[in-house]
């Protein structure tokens, strides 16, 4: 097999990016796993070591603190490696009444989820155009398709991912580096508890496996899609907020979220 150029994968240490990491070295990339965990990228980095025999380089980083997609790209090249393709995972939500949460907090959701993945699309993709190839995915979520109360905040950080991801992606047309957007609805991993969020009952029928979420990921990504949005329900989710009224969606929205959370 070709050598491959490497991968780096944020938010690796759990959920969708552990999936991600696993799968790629599935398809032989060589690895940079970059999280907060050193404990879990260890112990990630044993296993795909293992089943896989590809090398995986950890880097232990806060992405939401400042410089952190700098100290990434010289880790990196501190190296020698190539990437080849960039996997922007990493982020998180809140969940509650707005004006209840810690500005502080809110500062670094939109840190992580969208300074630092914007940082780091710009200055892995100036390398990927300058050996004219390279893939990024870059991962929002369902929720960026409409204003949701009670996840304002966060939802208005995936709607700047949707933005920015598929306008660049315009602008890096005949480079050889093409960019993905994935639009996650609700998966089984540690999100949802680190939001603090309960979700409508109704919305169980769209749950999907972190590896599910990954392997189309994935899949779109190698076949350099736009965007893709897995599960059937969370894509008919998504047209439905095309096509109805947004004034409809975001009550019903907020009217369906504040009861499950008793708000």
């Amino acid at each position: 097999m070709a050598d491959r150029g490497t991968a780096v994968v944020t938010g690796a240490s759990s959920g969708i990016g552990a999936d991600i990491a696993r799968q790629l070295a599935a398809r032989a990339y060589p690895l940079v796993l970059v999280a907060r965990r050193r404990d879990r990228l260890d112990a990630l980095a044993a296993d795909i070591t293992r089943d896989h025999k590809v090398d995986v380089v950890v880097l232990a980083q806060d992405l939401a603190a400042p410089d952190a997609a700098t100290a990434v790209l010289d880790a990196v090249r501190a190296r020698g490696l190539a990437v080849e393709v960039l996997v922007n995972n990493a982020g998180y939500g809140m969940q509650g009444r707005f004006l209840d949460m810690s500005m502080a907090d809110v500062e670094r959701m939109f840190r992580l989820n969208a300074t630092t993945l914007t940082h780091l699309t710009q200055l892995f993709a100036r390398e990927m155009v300058a050996r004219g190839s390279g893939y990024v995915l870059n991962v929002a979520s369902a929720a960026a398709f409409l204003p949701s109360p009670y996840v304002s905040a966060y939802a208005a950080t995936k709607a700047y991912v949707l933005s920015f991801s598929e306008a660049l992606r315009f602008e890096l047309r005949g480079t050889g580096v093409s960019i993905t957007t994935l639009y996650p609805g609700i998966t089984t991993t540690e999100f949802n508890d680190v939001a603090h969020a309960k979700t409508p009952a109704a919305m169980n029928l769209s749950i999907l496996s972190s590896d599910a979420v990954a392997r189309i990921g994935l899949r779109a990504l190698f076949n350099r899609k736009r965007a893709v949005v897995p599960g059937l329900i969370n894509k008919l989710n998504a047209i439905f907020c095309t096509v109805l009224p947004r004034g409809f969606i975001v009550h019903v929205t907020g009217l369906l979220l504040g009861r499950a959370n008793g708000w």
